[in-house]
Order: C-alpha cells, then structure tokens, then sequence
C-alpha cells in the first residue's frame, strides 16, 4: 500500500503483475513467430537483445549468452523470420515486460537452416570440403574473373583494392544475378564460364552483405558443386565477417568480405618489391657463396695434383725419411739422457736411504741406551747411594739380612771397598 494507506505504490502494481504473469502456465514456455529488428549483441555480456515484430505489433527480448552459444550457427540479422521459444516476465523496475528466449531457429517449413545443415553434413561426408583438396593460389595472377552482379557493391569493392594493391593485373568480370529466384543456377554457369576462359589464374565468386535469405543462392548445392569442379581455384568472398555459406566451404580459399578477397588474390606491389629485394639479395649471398666454395675445391684439387707429382713425391719421401732418421737419433739420444738421469736419481735415493736408515738405528740404540742407563742400579749410585754384596757377590737387599754377615763388599759410582761390621770385628 501507499504510504498514506490509499492506493498502490508503483513497485507494488509492477510486482502483481509479475506474479500474475509469474502463476500463468501459459507464460512458462511460450512459442512466438515474427521478425527480427534493431538486434544487437553486447559483447561485455554476450547477450542479445532484439525485437520480435509482425505487421502490428512488437515485442522486447532477450537472449542470455548461455542460450546464443547453442544456437550459434543461427545468428539472428535484422528482417531475418524466426520461430523462438521462452518465457514471458515483467522487469519491476521499469513495469515492462519482454520475452526471455531460450532457443531460436529460423521460420518456415523446411527452414533455410535446417536445409543448409543437411547440404552442409551431405556434401561433407562426399569429401567436398575435405583441406586436403583445396588449392594453392597463384602469388601473381595474370588474369582473374570475378562472378558477381556488374551493379553490386562487391565488383566496386575488389575493382577498388585492386587499383590500390596491383592495378596491372587483368579483371575480367561474369555478370549473374547474386539474389532470387535462379540465382544459384546462374552463379554455378558463371564460375563454370570464367573457368573457360583463356589466362583466367583465379576466380572471385561472391557478393555483399545481406539476409540469410539474400544470401542463400551460395548455399545451393549447383554453386558448391561448380566451385568443386572449377578447373582453376576459387576465391569465396560472400557477405560479412559472420556469414558462412557452402560456397565458403567448397572454395579453396574462404574470404570474410569481398574486399577481404580483392587483397588476399592480389598482391601488394610493395610487398613485392620488397620480396624481391630481399629474393635478390639472398641469391646474390648464395652465388657468392657457390662462387667460393668452387674456389675452394679447385684450390684443393690443385694441392691434390701438384703432391701426386712423382719429383715431388720423392722429394716429400726423401725429406720425411731424413726427418724421420734425426727423430730417431733425438729419440735415441734422449732415452740415454733419460736412463742416466734415472740411474743417478736411483743412486742418490738408495744413499738418501741409506743414510736415513742409519740416523733412524741411531736414533733407536740411543734411546735404547737411555732407557738401559735409566732402570741400570748404577745410575742410582751417581747420586750418592751404594750397594751391599756378600763376599761372594750376592747383592744384600736388607738390613736384616745385613745382620747376618760380617763381612761385606760396599759399591759406590766411583769403585768398590770391603767393610767389617764393627761387632764382628769385636769378636775377632
């Protein structure tokens, strides 16, 4: 309700709209004919947005990207008769409605599309558009035959480019009608004639842009079929950038627009200046080259015969024999030099060797001799102290043996003495 309680806001109208047409079944999946007006594709998006009208009346839609993409081969163009499928809903905000289509195909029965997708998968599964037949075209035509209309846009368009690219190359045109009735008859005569004709290198066949319908002639299966028998290549330039027809396929080069097709048969003469240029200077490098390397092997070959010489030979075989003679004298001489060398070195290693084996027993005796010196008892009498020893030479170890002999044999560092104890001497 309104704020002051009386009436509906605006939002509020819009809205039961939308759920009445919401609740209807009928608006849930609905089935319109009509014609295509004012489309346009948002490429941010990708959606399209065009009108569906009749003789009295039109309607807004829209086609979400998710839905175009599967219904890319038919993309819809502007007085194109279409049949789509959708649902119908009320935008809130502006209180319109406008018909969401979910798919497209083109009106009629036994619609264009459907008819162009069976020629396209017969002919195909003949090998018609198989790459491994197509053409090579020629990199400067002498002469090339356009079949087209003699009042279309597409003879002023490549007479154009030509004049601009390469004006000295002979265009030679094949009048047929590109529209209607017959058309297709009389564009597959055409590329038939102009493949007669003498010097013809190249044949452009195509027209502008225009409705599917326009361009349906170049979908007929006498032009794919002409084009496929041609004699000489086949430029197909028909329509805009996004049109395709069998003719496309069938040629041996497909160009986006008739403009597209002038520039792709006929060279720029810059370019080719410039082609040539560089051509020119790679076989002046690759003669010279060639000149050199000749050169080379008649220099070779002229070593090769002045040492097949017999005086030569000789004189080569002479001179590395005497080569060879004072080789083997420096040789021998050298191996003497060496086994003296060798036996003077031996020499003084065994000496060197000798002379350190015997510091090295010196050196052991005298340790040896320290260590006897070190435990010897006569080392300990350097300092003062003296040995007891019986009369008969047996060392006496205590005092209490002392006590049992009278007589005994003192040693001392410098010499040796005989002593009585001063008791046994009282008893004596």
């Amino acid at each position: 309700m309104a704020a002051d309680g009386i009436g509906l806001s605006v939002t509020e109208l819009n809205s039961m709209v939308a759920d009445a047409v919401k609740r209807d079944p009928r608006m849930r999946s609905v089935t319109v004919r009509g014609e295509v007006s004012g489309f346009k594709h948002h490429i941010a998006s990708g959606h399209w947005y065009f009108l569906l009208k009749d003789a009295e009346s039109s309607v807004n839609c829209v086609m979400f990207r998710m839905n175009n993409l599967r219904n890319a081969q038919l993309r819809p163009t502007d007085g194109a008769s279409v049949i789509v499928n959708g649902y119908v809903d009320v935008y809130v905000r502006s209180g319109s409605y406008q018909l969401y289509v979910q798919s497209l195909r083109a009106d009629g029965a036994g619609s264009l599309y459907l008819r162009f997708e069976e020629l396209k998968r017969r002919l195909y599964a003949e090998g018609l558009f198989d790459p491994g037949r197509k053409r090579t075209l020629p990199m400067v035509p002498r002469k090339v035959a356009v079949v087209t209309s003699e009042s279309g846009a597409a003879i002023r368009d490549i007479l154009n480019v030509s004049r601009m690219r390469h004006p000295g190359i002979d265009i030679v045109l094949v009048p047929v009608t590109v529209q209607g009735a017959g058309a297709g008859a009389e564009i597959a005569e055409g590329i038939r004639r102009a493949g007669r004709l003498p010097g013809v290198e190249v044949i452009i066949a195509g027209r502008g842009g225009g409705s599917p319908e326009d361009l349906w002639c170049f979908n007929e299966e006498a032009v794919a079929r002409a084009i496929a028998a041609s004699p000489i290549p086949v430029v197909s330039g028909v329509g805009h950038e996004i049109d395709t027809t069998i003719s496309d396929l069938a040629a041996d080069v497909r160009a986006s627009t008739p403009s597209n097709a002038a520039e792709i048969v006929f060279p720029d003469r810059r370019e080719l200046a410039g082609r040539i240029r560089a051509l020119q200077a790679e076989l002046r490098q690759a003669v010279s080259g060639e000149i050199r390397e000749r050169e080379l092997r008649i220099g070779r070959l002229r070593e090769r015969l002045s040492a097949q010489n017999p005086e030569r030979r000789i004189q080569q075989l002479t001179a590395g024999s005497e080569a060879l003679a004072r080789r083997l004298e420096q040789a021998i001489r050298l191996r003497l030099e060496r086994a003296g060398n060798t036996r003077d070195r031996l020499e003084e290693r065994l000496i060197t060797a000798a002379q350190r084996r015997s510091e090295r027993e010196e050196h052991r005796l005298k340790q040896a001799r320290e260590r006897l010196e070190a435990i010897s008892p006569l080392a300990v009498l350097n300092r003062g102290y003296a040995m007891a020893f019986t009369p008969e030479g047996h060392v006496i170890p205590t005092a209490a043996e002392a006590e049992r002999h009278s007589r005994m044999r003192l040693r001392f560092a410098d010499g040796e003495t005989d002593v009585i104890r001063e008791e046994a001497k009282n008893n004596e």
